[in-house]
């Protein structure tokens, strides 16, 4: 057997399980959204109907999309950073020589991420009770009134948003975790002689041979939050007045609670493309770093 035919044989059935499960799918709900599929189209076929980009067009005079499009940017632009930075922090400190305990931190920090999702938001929202939560209280202890954490719509992101910093940090504390170990130590121990601190080794050494790790992390850590949708939909339901509505939560208010299948599909393919272009916005970034170092 020829060594290309050998190839495509292995490769073969990863390309078919590749086809029938994401580009089939992509492409049905492409076509979905240039419809007006709905919930008559779901008992009548004859009821579908070919209506172009009108869904988008649509989409684009509706002030609860551009609401939704901007509590996603905010969202991500604010819990994205953070949490990058957080990570980041307890990476450095679980991997210096001085820590005890770095096994027992690094599972605590690394619960939260394999604790199922809405089980975290109910207890968060047990903790942002206005009269009993655990929050409120702390407050009072020290002289402050209560806030209203998920019914105030200045408070609500922001509580979005810690709670979800809390929830995902550990995945990418482990990511920096692993880049920290591939450093060579050599390049430490150089820089000691030369007399550079910790800081300047951070700034010079530790900084940029994360660079790689850094693109991969600000990847995921853009897709998992701009895809914003389990934590409102438990703690706010979008509200109050729509502050905490997401992209993902008002793509399932179209598709599943008032049927618009295709208003819902054409939702999906601007976050697509939203996606598309940040994750390729760091890639790009990425490769002017390296081209600036060379």
């Amino acid at each position: 057997m020829p060594k290309r035919t050998a190839a495509y044989a292995f490769v073969a059935p990863a390309l078919v399980a590749i086809s029938l499960f994401f580009v089939l799918p992509v492409a049905a709900g492409f076509v979905l959204s240039l419809t007006d599929f709905d919930i008559y189209a779901l008992a009548d076929r004859e009821a579908l109907r070919w209506v172009g980009l009108r869904n988008y067009r649509r989409l684009l005079d509706e002030p609860r999309f551009w609401q939704a499009l901007l509590n996603t940017f905010y969202f991500a632009a604010v819990a994205g950073p953070l949490s990058i930075a957080l990570s980041l922090a307890a990476a450095l400190l679980l991997d210096a020589g001085a820590t005890r305990w770095r096994g027992l931190f690094r599972t605590v920090f690394f619960v939260p991420v394999v604790t199922t999702l809405v089980a975290v938001a109910v207890v968060w929202r047990a903790l942002y009770h206005p009269r009993y939560g655990l929050l409120n209280y702390g407050l009072a202890a020290i002289g402050l009134g209560p806030i209203d954490w998920l019914g105030d719509p200045h408070w609500a992101m922001p509580a979005i948003i810690l709670m979800a910093v809390w929830k995902s940090f550990g995945f990418n504390m482990v990511i920096f975790l692993a880049g920290l170990q591939s450093i060579p130590g050599h390049l430490y121990e150089a820089a000691a002689i030369d007399g550079a601190r910790a800081w300047h080794q951070l700034r010079h050494i530790t900084v940029p041979s994360l660079i790689p790790t850094f693109v991969f992390v600000g990847i995921i850590t853009l897709i998992g939050h701009l895809q914003l949708f389990a934590e409102p939909y438990v703690m706010t339901q979008g509200g109050p007045s729509d502050r905490t509505l997401s992209m993902v939560l008002l793509m399932y208010e179209e598709g599943f609670r008032w049927w618009n299948l295709g208003t819902a599909a054409a939702l999906a393919f601007i976050l697509f493309a939203i996606i598309l272009v940040g994750s390729a916005a760091l890639m790009l970034l990425r490769r002017l770093h390296e081209a600036a170092r060379a």
